[in-house]
């Protein structure tokens, strides 16, 4: 005889996802054409179409650009078919980094148009209670119009820091520190202009990388803090960040970004520290190098490139540590960008089906790798 619990849950889970969600992948770099091919293996979601930036890829065949078979799905500059009536969410994974303004220009008509948004390009977006003006109005109103959704994630910033410690933390008691922590090898990483002008690598010691400011640690990582807070019902007395740079001892070669000279920037680290009760409470940290020898007092890096840990201090003393690897997809980074397009991209349907308005990661639904599942 059927279990009848399980009958149950099937049918609300039918109920959730029974329409197929048509999407479009806007952006196809480190992020997006991963994307491509979580679209492609997701139950519940067609691709529909992918937006491209760079004219060499319009005309070609979105499985080619994500190293996969072909799809039947033509890359296209056109970025109208986003706001399509027959489109229910886009994946947009284009780098804001270097052009906020324009990115954000480019998703408010979509979410006017009724189209929802699922992104890892939108830092201010992650903690939408704490989204700064005029974004947050601007944001909201566009959804209000097109009865849309918006839902912003990533690893790090994202699950690193939001699921996964709260989640670890229901296995601990008496809790002193929650510590979310990223070491990494940046000469893996194929983005050289972040490498170069946005991290600092390379640089003289006095440069001011932006990653660093205190401005962009509250932008980027703040939020996350903010998120962990929120989660474990603590009210934050205030957000600190502490800054350390190294240069390097020697010169240093990298593939496809060249070199990279004794004396300059070969090493950094931050924290960003939610205080509560006097004491850093949730802490995310960062040890980024563009050489495993610079910094050797610093927390090492892995062989295969770098992971992330969540580290809880209490009874026990939790680490758990996290490092993906993609077989297609080459390279340090390729296997966590690949769980950032994971995420957003398992989230499309719950998205689609969420009141209008910016989410919060702790309104989804926790079994959102379902669809994912071969049988």
């Amino acid at each position: 005889m059927p279990d009848l619990l399980i009958m149950v849950f099937h049918v609300k889970r039918q109920d959730w996802g029974k329409m197929t969600k048509n999407v479009i992948v806007w952006g196809t770099g480190n992020v997006g054409r991963l994307a491509i091919r979580a679209v492609a293996s997701h139950k519940e979601l067609n691709l529909s179409g992918v937006i491209v930036h760079s004219d060499s890829k319009v005309g070609t065949d979105a499985g080619s650009i994500a190293g996969i078979d072909d799809l039947g799905v033509i890359a296209t500059k056109d970025i109208k078919i986003a706001e399509s009536s027959d489109i229910d969410a886009v994946i947009y994974t284009v780098n804001a980094d270097f052009r906020p303004e324009e990115s954000l220009s480019e998703i408010l008509p979509v979410l006017r148009s009724g189209t929802n948004v699922v992104s890892t390009s939108f830092h201010p977006l992650l903690h939408p209670p704490s989204t700064p003006e005029p974004m947050s109005s601007q944001v909201i109103e566009a959804c209000e119009e097109g009865d849309s959704s918006i839902f912003v994630s990533g690893i790090d910033p994202g699950w690193i820091i939001d699921i996964l410690p709260i989640f670890l933390a229901s296995m601990g008691s008496n809790i002193t520190e929650v510590r979310a922590q990223e070491i990494a090898n940046y000469a893996g990483y194929d983005q050289p202009d972040a490498v170069r002008f946005l991290c600092g690598f390379g640089q003289p010691m006095e440069y001011d990388a932006p990653i660093l400011t205190d401005w962009a640690l509250m932008q980027v990582w703040a939020p996350m803090i903010r998120v962990l807070a929120d989660g474990f019902q603590v009210e934050l007395e205030e957000i600190t960040t502490e800054v350390d740079k190294r240069p390097l001892e020697k010169d240093v070669f990298v593939e496809g970004m060249g070199d990279f000279e004794t004396g300059t920037q070969g090493a950094l680290r931050f924290e960003v520290k939610g205080i509560v009760n006097g004491k850093p409470l949730l802490v995310i940290e960062h040890v980024t190098r563009i050489d495993d020898d610079c910094a050797p007092e610093w927390p090492k890096n892995s062989p295969e490139g770098g992971f992330h840990n969540v580290i809880i201090t209490g009874d026990p003393c939790l680490t758990v540590s996290v490092h993906g690897e993609d077989p297609i997809d080459p390279g340090a980074a390729s296997g966590g960008n690949f769980t950032a397009a994971n995420r957003i991209v398992n989230a499309v349907v719950p998205v689609c089906e969420a009141s209008s308005g910016i989410i919060h990661p702790l309104d989804l639904p926790t079994n959102l790798g379902s669809s994912q599942i071969k049988q």
